[in-house]
């Protein structure tokens, strides 16, 4: 049995779960960024590849002319490196935002809005060499080298029948222009991005249902653990049942002090009493305000006759009462019943 505690087999608890995302502990693949980022890469340069290059060939035609009257001085190369750095700056940063755009958004899909500083908190144990030697020595390192080995593989793989595939085409570079060549070139390698995007979200996408399936087999619960969670969640019963014992007090005394206000005090000569009051400016019929059996009942009735409250003997009336609630009105069944002991009772005070 004590074995068997130890296994982890529950299910992780929503406290659980919260407590792995506090400390930055989520199932998110580092190979669902790197498709996303080549993925969006390759589409915004299919789109952005022409605007990039006359661009940047005005610019470096626009250097070009200004050659030959560039006066030399340390002003004017500091203008120039500026200006130059200006242009770059402009052509790269629509690539910039979207890899930015694209990291923010694969985070935010694998696990939604988190914000923690617990991962930067220092953690003198990974310095540890004996700890390190066993991370790196670990089932987590194992996987992490063969699914790079794997992606080395599987690119290599592709590009290499790419290339053979052009093999032909490309004894035909020596009769080409520059600008053909390059032309040729790109389109070769535009084919070996396309087809590594294809596998890079392949891999993504089992590398994340792994991740995933990882990350709920760590956030496993032993069943002492879900019980001493359990405990901490709800409460030690001892300090539960504390609690529940100093209120049930503290009632008990609010209702023993409405005892000496009541009009009468209708007991079942073995163990019950109920307190009745009635104002008639203020409630629209009779009120029980207080009740006990047993010990309670008799304390009830010592109360009343030190306050001079009277006692009315009523075997019916009295077991009918006490299933009425405290504070409640009588049933309307009951009014004849209560209004002739209070009739009686009103005569007695008179006389």
């Amino acid at each position: 049995m004590a074995d068997s505690d130890q296994e982890r087999t529950e299910q992780a608890t929503s406290k659980r779960r919260s407590d792995f995302r506090e400390k930055g502990e989520v199932a998110q693949s580092k190979e669902v960024h790197t498709a996303a980022l080549m993925t969006g890469t390759l589409l915004l340069w299919t789109f952005y590849a022409p605007i990039f290059w006359r661009t940047l060939s005005g610019t470096l035609n626009h250097l070009w002319s200004l050659a030959g009257e560039f006066e030399v001085t340390p002003l004017s190369i500091v203008i120039l490196f500026g200006q130059l750095l200006q242009q770059i700056g402009l052509l790269l940063a629509p690539i910039m935002l979207m890899t930015l755009t694209i990291g923010f958004a694969s985070s935010y899909l694998q696990v939604g809005w988190i914000f923690t500083t617990k991962p930067l908190e220092p953690d003198f144990t990974k310095i540890n060499p004996v700890t390190g030697m066993s991370r790196l020595i670990s089932k987590r390192s194992i996987i992490e080298v063969v699914k790079s080995l794997l992606k080395v593989l599987l690119v290599g793989v592709v590009a290499y029948k790419v290339i053979l595939g052009e093999f032909g085409n490309a004894l035909d570079l020596v009769d080409m222009d520059i600008n053909d060549s390059v032309s040729y070139m790109a389109r070769v390698a535009g084919s070996i991005m396309l087809r590594t995007c294809g596998i890079m979200i392949l891999l993504g996408l089992l590398d994340f249902l792994f991740v995933r399936w990882e990350m709920e087999e760590k956030m496993k619960m032993t069943k002492q653990e879900q019980k001493e969670e359990h405990k901490e969640s709800e409460g030690d019963p001892q300090i539960k049942a504390h609690i529940r014992s100093m209120q049930m007090q503290a009632a008990r005394r609010r209702m023993m002090s409405e005892v000496p206000k009541a009009d009468v005090i209708i007991t079942n000569p073995t163990h019950l009493s109920i307190a009745l009051a009635y104002d008639r400016s203020r409630m629209g019929a009779p009120q029980v305000v207080a009740k006990g059996a047993d010990a309670v009942a008799m304390r009830i009735r010592e109360i009343a006759r030190e306050n001079r409250v009277p006692l009315v003997e009523n075997k019916p009336i009295a077991r009918a009462l006490f299933k009425v609630e405290l504070g409640r009105e009588v049933p309307e069944e009951m009014f004849q019943a209560v209004a002739e002991i209070l009739a009686y009772v009103y005569g007695l005070k008179k006389r």
